[in-house]
């Protein structure tokens, strides 16, 4: 199994969950938080005075799919989160060792089920 993590756009987010339905992929974990990279923020003068925010708002998305859906999941995320600006995210793929499903007590890839 595999833990994707994606940090996109705020406004992104309905066409990533719309794409993501579409293909079956229904389980995830969505968070606020606030982050920088290369787009380093923004800044605006106002009065001859420059503010800068130099974390900005994105969005967290967070699955466990099974390895064979990996690939497929990060292609989806990645074409419905896409703007071509720079800070439309990135994501991460880590492994998982064990899932277990609280109500029933499945484990593995039938707890994602």
């Amino acid at each position: 199994m595999k833990m994707i993590h994606a940090i996109i756009r705020p406004e992104r987010l309905e066409d990533v969950k719309k794409a993501l339905e579409r293909e079956g992929f229904y389980g995830l974990t969505i968070v606020d938080v606030r982050g920088r990279g290369r787009q380093m923020g923004v800044s605006w003068r106002v009065r001859g005075s420059v503010y800068k925010i130099d974390t900005l708002p994105k969005v967290k998305i967070e699955m466990v799919v099974e390895d064979t859906a990996a690939g497929k999941v990060v292609d989806i995320m990645r074409v419905a989160a896409t703007t071509g600006e720079v800070g439309d995210g990135k994501i991460f793929i880590t492994p998982v060792e064990e899932a277990v499903r609280i109500r029933t007590g499945e484990k593995g890839e039938e707890a994602l089920k």
